[in-house]
């Protein structure tokens, strides 16, 4: 009986070591072959590169040399195309005035309520350009890891994004997909979460921080795990559109030191329909507050086919890919930003000025829900306002000073040990960002200059009918905006009363970034942060007439002296309430304006 005991025993551990020894073998191989691939693709593309990327300011043209497929997914296409129910085809779902309320929100700072009436697996429209359809990559391409980092994310969301990117991400090409869970209290996202990922698809893992760390060093969590050769970050509240996968991994394919961005469209945050962006596909930029802008691109740099990638100056920040062996390079994100917030420019100044690229791939498109408010607070102690700091003191040099100048509080700000990163640079053999301002962002300064100009109009304005002045008492975002006594006619001085008509076309108090914003004739006049981008907050002053035109809706700005309510009415140049008189005025520039020669521009 022992004997055979020991037979058994024997055998048993003789299986269990030629299992070990075969797993082992398959590893290395597929290494070996990973490896291979790589260099293989490597010396293919060593040349088509320079094809795809031949100078700054310059149009990515595509080799025709390499052989390239049509990734596209015709029968998945075709079954989207038949799909009903709620948020089918992106349109808006159908809600009750209960579910449209505030509690909706809590949660997530959207309505959760209609998430969690579209399928996971719903389909979206194709917006992307025509041209698309039609064309075909590179048939080498890399495969990913998807890194999802998250915190108490709502349900319907966060599985919604997984799904799309399983439905319409080329099997082969998806290594694995990684949800980073930072440090969620949510009964839903512990063991359930786990246990449907898992019968989902094996691809598909969670890990999990120890304390909470933020989206910066949870990204970078998921980073580290990750076994693909491409790192493609996203958003917990995201969804893949139609063969977005292979348009963002082919500039990488042909030159590794290119990170990529997909087209980021629209997820209503009330009703979860899908859009486009106003705008599309634009280059991403910044103010000289370090707020995130997009600027139209180039005329020099336009691709004669617009489908085609372009290059932009900065990311917007959660959605993009980077080969996995240049993230680590590049050192990933600095360690020692906290949280979120300047992140994306840490990464785009580094990549830019350490001699790679980064370009926006149009046919590649993924919707993004933008939150009605954070749901979750920032941990006590910690000041955003150092990540910014620590930017721009490592990248930014002499440019820094703009940032000072505009946020003066950053001077004292604790910004912990910049020594490695400055040493990272060093080591990179970086560029100044003076050669990052000239060569690859000239078109910023056009559009937001470091020196503001000198405003078109300026100091109270009072109307002529009531002799009472505007007064947005210090508010804030959506706090109405309306008329009072004039401080300088002996009014109270706890009011604010000294605006800004400026080069962007907005007008605002001195000082601040809240600006004049009407939606619609007879809405009234509320500030809204200042976006620059004209729209709702585009006003013109016609001197002559003194009136205030709120040029999306055609309609003026009209007051009434007994309610002090300020809104916008049909236009009568013969109605005193109409009639706006500023202190100072520039009759040159205000006519560079209303004719058309001066539209959100410095050079006036």
């Amino acid at each position: 009986m022992r004997r055979k005991t020991r037979k058994l025993l024997t055998y048993v551990v003789g299986v269990g070591l030629l299992v070990l020894l075969i797993t082992q073998l398959v590893r290395y191989r597929q290494e070996k072959v990973a490896a291979s691939r790589r260099k293989h693709r490597e010396s293919m593309l060593h040349q088509e590169e320079k094809k795809l990327f031949p100078k700054h300011k310059k149009g990515l043209e595509l080799s025709d040399d390499l052989d390239r497929i049509d990734w596209h997914d015709h029968v998945l296409i075709k079954r989207d195309q038949e799909r009903r129910g709620p948020g089918e085809q992106g349109k808006p779902v159908d809600l009750t005035a209960e579910e449209r309320g505030p509690h909706a929100y809590e949660e997530c700072g959207f309505n959760i309520k209609a998430s969690n009436k579209i399928s996971m697996d719903r389909a979206i429209p194709d917006i992307r350009h025509p041209n698309c359809a039609t064309k075909k990559y590179v048939q080498d391409l890399p495969d990913v890891s998807v890194v999802i980092p998250f915190h108490n994310e709502g349900w319907t969301t966060l599985l919604r994004t997984v799904h799309s990117v399983l439905n319409r991400s080329p099997e082969q090409l998806v290594h694995e997909i990684i949800l980073v869970d930072d440090f969620s209290d949510r009964s839903h996202l512990g063991k359930e979460l786990e246990d449907y990922v898992a019968k989902l698809n094996p691809k598909v893992r969670v890990v999990r921080t120890k304390q909470r760390e933020g989206l910066i060093r949870t990204r970078l969590l998921g980073a580290q795990v990750a076994k693909g050769e491409v790192l493609i970050f996203l958003d917990s509240h995201c969804e893949a559109n139609v063969n977005w996968l292979p348009p963002l991994l082919e500039p990488i394919a042909l030159n590794k030191k290119t990170i990529v961005c997909p087209n980021i469209d629209v997820i209503d945050k009330d009703d979860f329909h899908y859009e486009t962006q106003a705008g599309d596909a634009m280059r991403g930029a910044f103010d000289w507050e370090m707020y995130y802008k997009r600027i139209p691109i180039p005329d020099e740099i336009k691709n004669p086919d617009p489908s085609d990638p372009f290059e932009s100056p900065v990311m917007a920040g959660g959605l993009f890919a980077v080969d996995r062996e240049y993230f680590e390079e590049l050192g990933g994100y600095d360690p020692g930003l906290d949280i979120w917030g300047g992140e994306q420019y840490e990464l785009s100044f580094k990549v830019w000025q350490c001699g790679g690229r980064m370009v926006d791939a149009p046919c590649s498109r993924v919707g993004h829900v933008y939150r009605k408010f954070v749901p979750y607070k920032v941990p006590a102690g910690v000041n955003l306002g150092k990540n910014l700091k620590r930017v721009a003191e490592v990248w930014m040099d002499e440019y820094k000073e703009h940032l000072y100048r505009r946020r003066p509080h950053l001077r004292q700000t604790n910004m912990g040990d910049i020594s490695g990163q400055l040493q990272l640079r060093e080591r990179l053999k970086c560029k100044p960002f003076k050669w990052f301002m000239k060569v690859v962002a000239p078109d910023i300064i056009l559009h937001y200059p470091p020196v503001e100009p000198e405003p078109a109009a300026s100091g109270e304005i009072r109307n002529k009918a009531s002799n009472l002045c505007i007064d947005s008492k210090h508010g804030g975002a959506q706090a109405e905006v309306r008329l009072d006594q004039c401080v300088k006619g002996g009014g109270i001085m706890n009011g604010e009363q000294d605006f800004r008509l400026s080069w962007h076309n907005d007008i605002r108090p001195k000082g601040r970034t809240f600006c004049f914003d009407a939606q619609m004739k007879g809405g009234t006049l509320i500030l809204f942060a200042c976006h620059q981008m004209l729209g709702n907050q585009h006003w013109l002053y016609y001197e002559e007439k003194q009136q205030l035109l709120h040029k999306v809706t055609g309609s003026c700005l009209e007051g009434n002296s007994d309610s002090k309510s300020l809104f916008l009415s049909e236009c009568n140049h013969k109605n005193p309430m109409q009639q706006w008189s500023w202190e100072k005025t520039n009759s040159t520039y205000l006519h560079m304006m209303n004719t058309g020669k001066c539209i959100n521009t410095p050079e006036c």
